[in-house]
């Protein structure tokens, strides 16, 4: 019976908290698909946008900090709310921008501050509902919400700016995160205490009865102890400062890339970037099946390999001929693979498993925030580096990105889960 109830909720929950994460990102990478309109119509430089696209990003990285502490005390069904209503709220206001560089900045940094109440709190709810042996796979599952999500975000975009303008690539995907928030506080339950059942760990130990405790959060003390003194944790954020140069840099440039150097229509060009969150939810499924399987749920090690692969892709995706297309979609979709499956490890199973369950959104919140640093470096750098050198070096500055991820790796290659009270 109580089994019969975890599966029920197992899976109501994982798919819940996919479907609103997945939403979270029409709401942020709507952007990379009106860049060339808003380029356009207000004759700016990629520099400028690039101001823009940072801002999101610096307070993307603010708000990870601060809302991971929070979704640990609050649990994930208050903050993941607030972070849907205000982002839809400021999608909206965005689709009204005039020729204002400081006012779209603000605008679309404080957006970024409300989509980081999306991730951390989820991964604390699967840390919550689900035992460590099964992490890998289930982040890997996870983690295909945000690359489907960019897929679907790029795909959406495309369509609507093809047919309206880049404006409606912003009022659609406010309607959209309303849907999502009504939805979400349906579905979704932070911990099994809150429905009856028993805590993992009582679950792990054969207490199988209802009427559980309640969720307790352990005080800011300890939560902040956990993640400042963990040296893993460090490694395992810098390593994701580094990749997210190279996630973000193709996230939101590869359309204006597509458009530019192979002259594809916008529509078209959205489209064929769809290939590279596409192949990155398969490497995110891959990579979490392997690192339990192979590793013994040792996560840096396959995050390693396939992070030399990326850097290596990565060298030699801009010297593809412009008409090869259909070698530059293979290229495309292996750098989405090599991306997303180390990506998934270090945002979800790592903070969990160096985190323990009781702060693995104040983990997740910072090692996604020092994440989210590295995007702002690449939301600037790259359209600077493209301004004033062009595209290649832009590709060498996320080939840097990647070889130092995969080093950073490298060094914590034998190191498990924390085990612990609480895991």
């Amino acid at each position: 019976m109580i089994q019969d109830k975890f599966k029920y909720w197992r899976k109501r929950i994982l798919i819940g908290v996919w479907i609103t994460y997945a939403s979270f990102y029409l709401g942020r990478v709507n952007m990379s698909v009106a860049i060339p309109g808003i380029l356009d119509e207000f004759s700016i430089t990629k520099t400028q946008i690039g101001i823009v696209l940072t801002s999101l990003f610096t307070l993307y990285a603010i708000g990870q900090f601060v809302n991971g502490q929070l979704a640990d005390k609050f649990g994930a069904r208050k903050i993941i709310s607030i972070g849907l209503l205000m982002s839809a709220i400021l999608n909206f206001i965005f689709g009204f921008t005039g020729n204002f560089i400081a006012g779209m900045a603000l605008i679309w940094g404080l957006n970024g501050f409300f989509q980081s109440m999306g991730w951390s709190p989820s991964v604390k709810t699967i840390a919550n509902w689900f035992p460590q042996k099964k992490r890998g796979r289930i982040a890997g599952l996870l983690g295909t919400s945000y690359q489907i999500g960019s897929a679907a975000s790029w795909a959406l975009s495309g369509l609507i700016v093809g047919m309206f303008g880049w404006r409606w690539a912003f009022f659609v995907p406010a309607i959209i995160l309303i849907i999502s928030l009504i939805h979400f506080r349906m579905r979704i339950r932070n911990a099994p205490e809150e429905v009856g059942l028993p805590t993992i760990e009582e679950e792990e130990k054969g207490i199988l009865k209802e009427g559980g405790k309640k969720d307790e959060h352990l005080g800011f003390l300890f939560t902040l102890k956990t993640v400042l003194t963990r040296k893993r944790v460090w490694v395992v954020a810098l390593g994701l400062f580094c990749l997210n140069i190279v996630r973000y840099g193709f996230m939101d440039w590869a359309p204006t890339y597509l458009f530019e150097v192979q002259h594809a229509h916008i529509s078209t060009a959205a489209f064929k970037a769809m290939i590279i969150p596409i192949s990155g939810s398969l490497g995110a499924i891959y990579a979490g099946w392997i690192s339990d399987r192979i590793f013994k749920s040792k996560r840096a090690p396959i995050a390693a390999i396939m992070l030399y692969f990326l850097a290596i892709f990565c060298w030699f995706y801009p010297k593809l001929p412009a008409e090869s297309w259909i070698m530059g979609l293979v290229y495309l979709a292996i750098i989405g693979f090599m991306t997303y499956g180390p990506h998934v490890l270090m945002v979800t199973t790592m903070p969990m498993d160096f985190g323990t369950r009781k702060a693995a959104a104040s983990a997740a919140g910072f090692i996604d925030g020092w994440g989210y640093i590295g995007a702002a470096i690449t939301g600037v750098g790259s359209g600077w580096l493209i301004d004033n050198f062009g595209w290649d070096y832009a590709f060498y500055f996320w080939v840097l990105g990647a070889v130092g991820a995969a080093l950073l790796m490298t060094t914590i290659w034998n190191y498990g889960a924390i085990k612990g009270k609480y895991h």
